[in-house]
């Protein structure tokens, strides 16, 4: 396989570049080795502009340079049609329609939204855990009416999803399946975008409820921690079973979640109880051990963006903390702490994620990543 650094750049689209999941795409794909950034598309508010005055930038870090005199685009696939791979952030009330058009124009769609993750033919991937997932695509393109050649879509989960997800697999990995969890996380409130939750609601309160998030916490955990079904061509055969054909095997998994927003501005922190099948259960000290030697395949085939430890594990009583942990490897990994017995199941624990990053836009450029290497981008 030739390297990529023996090619030259992807060109690469970002829809939704005005918002905060899009400019934390074009924080990390300014400096990155293998993509470089083509076209940028927002909403015909910022169409014709010149980004940096389209944007009210958000980032702790400067605008880049080469994006600030780029005349932002319609999100439209003729303005795109030369980009090897799109990255989506688009708001979920305007990513359905857009991105379906992407992909039906050919273009390979990475989305942070929420609107194609319930599909059956699209994998949902937390980069971490189920690269494996990717296979599906073929299998989308065969479906799609009419089938095709190069277009696909391919979503990254929820944010809080991907901070549990990459522990758990871990576990599962080491130990065999989980059978019961329990989930209480506490949400950054960049997770509600800008401008998100109006500060009377925030500051000095935590609000228990965000709003479709624990239901989504609880199938996507199923769906990622799942295989993938095993297809046979005649089960491919007719309208009815191609529309109704899931892709996935998902785990028989008990999950119950409780989603609470907090005043931190980016990192999600999940409380996490599990439940193993097999008994006796391992120890703490086990635990720590296997989120340790994690390695998923991210790492092992190299992909630029992968963290170099994908779980840090803190023997600290009092962390990880957001403030001091989120921005740990730029937010590409996830770290857990206070690694404990539970009375109630088998093992209690705490882990971290940057949320706009390993939760969002970095997700969608590791899976973009392994479909380079695979070929599955092209």
């Amino acid at each position: 396989m030739q390297r990529q650094s023996d090619r030259p750049p992807i060109t690469v689209g970002i829809l939704g570049a005005t918002g905060t999941v899009g400019q934390r795409f074009i924080t990390l794909l300014s400096v990155h080795p293998w993509f470089a950034i083509h076209v940028l598309g927002a909403s015909s508010r910022s169409a014709g502009k010149p980004y940096a005055t389209a944007v009210n930038w958000k980032q702790i870090t400067p605008m880049p340079s080469a994006v600030k005199d780029m005349v932002v685009e319609d999100c439209k696939p003729e303005a795109f049609k030369e980009c090897g791979v799109i990255f989506s952030g688009l708001d979920a009330d305007v990513a359905g329609d857009i991105e379906g058009a992407f992909r039906a124009a050919e273009l390979a769609v990475f989305s942070n939204a929420k609107n194609y993750r319930r599909d059956p033919h699209v994998p949902l991937i937390v980069p971490l855990v189920n690269l494996e997932h990717l296979s599906i695509i073929s299998q989308q393109q065969a479906l799609h009416s009419p089938p095709l050649k190069k277009g696909f879509i391919v979503t990254n989960a929820n944010c809080s999803t991907t901070a549990h997800v990459i522990p758990l697999s871990a576990l599962e990995r080491k130990f065999g399946p989980i059978d019961r969890l329990m989930v209480t996380t506490m949400q950054a409130i960049s997770g509600a975008g800008y401008p998100g939750v109006p500060s009377l609601d925030i500051i000095d309160n935590v609000v228990p409820y965000i709003s479709g998030e624990e239901e989504k916490i609880e199938w996507e955990t199923r769906k990622i921690l799942g295989g993938t079904a095993d297809v046979e061509p005649e089960q491919l055969v007719g309208e009815k079973v191609l529309q109704e054909f899931d892709m996935h095997a998902h785990t028989p998994l008990k999950i119950s979640a409780s989603c609470n927003r907090v005043p931190v501005t980016v990192g999600h922190m999940i409380n996490v109880s599990v439940k193993f099948s097999r008994s006796p259960p391992p120890s703490p000290q086990q635990v720590c051990e296997a989120l340790r030697a994690y390695r998923p395949s991210a790492q092992v085939h190299g992909c630029p963006s992968a963290p170099v430890q994908a779980i840090t594990v803190h023997d600290e009583p009092d962390r990880p903390q957001p403030r001091m942990d989120r921005a740990h490897q730029d937010g590409a990994g996830v770290s857990v702490g206070r690694v404990r017995q539970c009375p109630v199941l088998d093992i209690k624990f705490v882990v971290l994620a940057d949320n706009v990053s390993i939760g969002a836009a970095t997700s969608s450029i590791i899976n973009a990543e392994y479909a380079v290497l695979k070929g599955v981008v092209r």
